[in-house]
């Protein structure tokens, strides 16, 4: 059998492309040649300037700042950050290379609708049908280099799913999904190169392979399939934004292995003395979960009848407390002040207690924060606090372990809302 073979070649002739500029008729004049099933590679940047994405900017961080969504990563003054056409690069795209000295060049408004464009442009000056890939360079997690991408794609498969066929030796493909746009982008990259004046490319060969329906939209990871989305010290202060209380969980299971992952950041809070307070008890059975919180709840039910309140009222405030027994799974933060100084004056022994209390809400705040890096939703809860005999009883644990709360953990049920704003400086004060 005859191996396939390709042919990528740049298109020479483009030009100096303006505001206004029809890229389809600039291409069809300089490759009036092409053919049914060619897939071209558009370089974005004359793509922005023939849609006038060319912007007056005083500096490139200004224009950066305004087409951030989300900031990934800083070093120095270089920033990986979410775009608003959804990209994951470097300085959100914008470009202050060959265009006008105060002016950069923003990504297309919507690249795969540039794509279509042009698409439909080349039908109806040559009658031929083709893929377009509009393509930009991006940087690589893990990887040194740089290599050209699909942001825009129309008339293209961009992604060849393979699961559920086999290899050579029979093996089953079960996670196998190529994305053959970025392939392409990337092979069109090689011809045309960074500083030859050459922003188009075609790639002969592959016909109806390749051609079909799809949008470089499908390329971008959705955030809840996105593994690395918190990986850097920008991405921690994210899961700090994004730990929210959450009283609604889904059925789904905990992987423990998660919460034993936030409990090893939880003790990596500071603590005086050089000593580690904190201890956590991980209610994993749904029979230990039943029992605490039956006792916690006969606990309460008696304080409250205790206090003169009506049934009604307890029926009311035993109901505000579920979130606990909906939660699919628990832990029990809890103080211990070993290695605590005694130092029998009560206004300093009551101050070494509250250094020790602090280092414990330290601990869970990390605990909690990562919990939602681990895309998990926790509400923490006094309860325990209220009962710690009870607690200790129920869970076997020693006298001298202080319970401060229970967790409840899980799957958030709904998708958070957006957090009200605070004012960083309404909490400052300068001396």
């Amino acid at each position: 059998m005859t191996a396939p073979a390709i042919h990528v070649r740049a298109v020479p002739g483009i030009g100096e492309v303006r505001p206004g500029d029809d890229l389809a008729a600039l291409i069809a004049d300089a490759a009036p040649d092409l053919l049914d099933g060619d897939v071209l590679l558009v370089t974005s940047k004359i793509v922005s300037k023939a849609e006038g994405r060319i912007v007056a900017a005083d500096s490139r961080e200004a224009a950066i700042d305004a087409e951030t969504v989300r900031v990934v990563a800083r070093r120095g003054t270089l920033r990986i950050v979410e775009n608003r056409q959804g990209l994951v690069m470097a300085a959100a795209g914008v470009d202050a290379s060959n265009t006008e000295p105060g002016t950069v060049l923003l990504l297309p408004e919507d690249p795969d609708a540039s794509a279509r464009a042009i698409r439909e442009g080349l039908r109806e000056r040559l009658g031929v049908t083709v893929g377009v890939i509009v393509t930009d360079t991006f940087g690589r997690p893990w990887r040194a280099g740089l290599t050209d991408v699909a942001i825009g794609a129309a008339g293209v498969r961009v992604l060849d799913d393979l699961r559920g066929g086999t290899d050579a030796y029979g093996n089953p493909l079960s996670a196998t999904v190529v994305a053959t746009a970025d392939e392409l982008a990337a092979a069109g990259d090689l011809v045309k190169g960074k500083a030859g004046g050459l922003p188009v490319a075609v790639v002969r060969g592959l016909g109806g392979d390749v051609l079909g329906e799809g949008t470089a939209a499908e390329l971008i990871r959705s955030a809840a399939d996105d593994m690395f989305r918190l990986g850097t010290s920008e991405a921690i202060r994210e899961a700090v934004t994004q730990r929210r209380t959450v009283r609604s969980f889904t059925d789904a299971p905990v992987d423990p292995g998660a919460v034993r992952r936030a409990v090893a950041a939880a003790v990596t809070a500071p603590a005086p003395h050089h000593t580690t307070p904190w201890r956590f008890v991980l209610l994993e059975s749904a029979a230990a979960r039943v029992e605490l919180l039956d006792a916690m709840r006969d606990a309460w039910i008696a304080d409250l009848r205790r206090d003169g309140k009506s049934e009604d009222s307890i029926a009311k405030r035993v109901r505000r407390g579920d979130v606990l027994r909906n939660a699919p799974y628990l832990a029990v933060p809890c103080m211990v002040m070993d290695g605590a100084h005694h130092y029998g004056h009560a206004r300093r022994d009551a101050a070494e207690r509250e250094m020790f209390v602090v280092a414990t809400g330290a601990g869970v705040q990390n605990f909690l924060v990562a919990l939602a890096a681990e895309r998990l939703g926790s509400a923490w809860v006094s309860s325990t606090m209220f009962c710690r005999d009870v607690v200790r009883k129920v869970l076997g644990l020693p006298d001298d372990w202080e319970p401060m709360g229970a967790v409840a953990i899980g799957h958030p049920a709904d998708a958070p809302g957006p957090r009200p704003e605070r004012d960083a400086e309404a909490f400052i004060e300068v001396r």
